[in-house]
């Protein structure tokens, strides 16, 4: 049984002096984490903004939630975590009293923000420097207090702009493991805005991808991963003249990869026994055979440069 989406946008067109940074957007988004995607300019910022009643539309209709867009973006901004991608700070203000002025914001109560302001700088592992003036901070320390602020008012969905920007590698996967236990335990929905690709093939389900106001791509990302038709990359020790010819009369169609690597297309699971006796026929040893999946930046690549030459 599908599920509803959360998010349901049809026809959103935004102007700019004439220029479509959003032109004929719709999209049917399901829970989970989703990927959004685009270069710069694409129009990933003005549909967040957009879908937050921070930009005024031309067009278009939808729901959030099961609330009306735009005509109910005020209740829908109160069910929204959103982490921007710039600053946004009070000077003077430490991090706790700034995650709890967030959540007296959303209405908690003076008491209940303030608790779940150490609950929220505690999951993301701000720890004693949340008792340190903002303007002190680091760029990554900032990306985490954004998130706690995002958080703080329990929100059925996060929207998050760059969340790894400024991130050292270890800080970054700590990241993206709270978004995975966010949504996998807790039930959140994420629309996860970034340039990183990596990010997006860690953690989200869907994937959409804008340029130039539209959307070019939107699937899963188990669909988007599946190549055209069944392929396999086997890496062999050796010399592979004795394994190509075997693997050409069995009538497998063998593409040689940069990395050394033999891409085997034409193949499904079910024929993997077929290649391994080939191997052992030759006397050929495999050291790696792996059903093939297709390269999210391919995809991207592809998405932006159709756009480009339409």
């Amino acid at each position: 049984m599908p599920l509803s989406p959360i998010i349901s946008l049809s026809g959103v067109t935004k102007l700019y002096s004439g220029f479509r940074a959003l032109d004929d957007v719709s999209l049917e988004i399901e829970p989970g984490i989703t990927g959004l995607l685009g270069p710069n300019g694409s129009g990933k910022s003005t549909l967040i903004k957009s879908l937050l009643g921070l930009v005024r539309n031309h067009q278009g209709t939808g729901t959030v939630l099961g609330l009306q867009w735009p005509g109910e973006v005020r209740d829908i901004r109160d069910r929204v975590g959103y982490l921007p991608e710039d600053d946004c700070y009070i000077a003077g203000l430490t991090g706790i009293e700034s995650v709890a002025f967030m959540a007296n914001l959303s209405g908690l109560p003076k008491t209940e923000g303030l608790r779940r302001a150490h609950e929220m700088t505690d999951f993301c592992d701000i720890g004693e420097e949340k008792y340190r003036s903002v303007e002190t901070y680091s760029t990554g320390m900032r990306q985490k207090l954004k998130f706690a602020q995002a958080l703080v008012h329990d929100p059925p969905i996060l929207i998050l702009d760059e969340p790894t920007t400024g991130l050292d590698p270890d800080q970054r996967d700590a990241m993206l493991r709270r978004i995975r236990t966010l949504a996998q335990d807790h039930g959140k929905s994420i629309l996860l805005s970034t340039h990183i690709l990596p990010d997006v093939k860690s953690v989200c389900d869907q994937v959409v991808i804008l340029a130039r106001g539209k959307v070019r791509v939107h699937d899963t990302m188990e669909n988007l991963s599946k190549p055209a038709e069944p392929t396999l990359n086997v890496m062999i020790y050796g010399q592979k003249d004795a394994f190509l010819i075997g693997l050409n009369k069995a009538g497998y169609n063998v593409t040689a990869q940069a990395d050394g690597a033999l891409k085997i297309t034409g193949t499904g699971v079910d024929q993997v026994g077929g290649v391994w006796a080939i191997a052992a026929s030759t006397e050929t040893s495999i050291r790696r055979l792996a059903p093939a999946q297709n390269s999210l930046e391919e995809i991207f690549f592809q998405a932006v440069s159709r756009s480009e030459h339409p």
